[in-house]
């Protein structure tokens, strides 16, 4: 019974171990770094936002004339 609680109280205790040992080895990214996600985010978005307008484009009329123009 003691080592199943050993167990089950080990695993918090590892998990904030790691948290801790990679938030003190990770860092703020620099300028041209952070520049360079930004414009990375930025594509994505407009990417995405441009795939959604097509499908819409297309699928409003489509569902007009499977559905019958209601």
């Amino acid at each position: 019974m003691a080592d199943q609680l050993q167990e089950i109280l080990d695993v918090p205790r590892e998990f904030l171990r790691e948290g801790i040992q990679f938030i003190s080895k990770s860092q703020k990214p620099d300028r041209r770094e952070f520049l360079k996600i930004s414009q990375a985010v930025g594509v994505g978005f407009l990417i995405m936002g441009a795939v959604g307008y097509v499908v819409k484009l297309i699928h409003i009329p489509l569902n007009n004339v499977l559905v019958g123009g209601a």
